[in-house]
């Protein structure tokens, strides 16, 4: 565990990790709700986060002074890409593929057939119109 923010002695330090300029207490501490907000979450914030309350000379068991959080930041999935490998001709076979580069946690995919789409030829008229 590396240490991010603490409250000592009335000091608020915020130690020198790439959540400094993002990371603060929610309220004044001396309101006793300890709450810390990270502005602007980045898919590495994600993890286990500890909160440790020390009073001294606190006789209180170990392990009854701390809480955990796990925090997941979840990511929207990028645009599918598709592709289309192989011959569309009667009787051959075909390939369509589909995946997206990032979402958290994976995306799932789901495939669908439309209707095709119905073409009319009309021959070309001879004669009189």
């Amino acid at each position: 565990p590396m240490q991010i923010l603490t409250y000592l002695d009335g000091v608020v330090k915020v130690e020198e990790t790439e959540l400094k300029p993002r990371l603060s207490f929610l309220y004044p501490v001396h309101t006793h709700n300890i709450s810390v907000v990270i502005n602007t979450t980045w898919e590495r914030d994600s993890g286990q986060y500890i909160c440790t309350v020390n009073v001294v000379d606190d006789v209180t068991r170990t392990g009854k002074n701390v809480g955990v959080i796990n925090l997941t930041v979840l990511v929207p999935p990028a645009a599918p890409a598709c592709r289309l490998q192989g011959h569309p001709t009667v009787g051959a076979n075909v390939t369509l593929s589909c995946s997206s580069k990032k979402g958290k946690p994976p995306p799932t995919y789901q495939w669908h057939r439309t209707a095709p789409n119905t073409q009319f030829f009309f021959p070309p008229a001879h004669g009189k119109v």
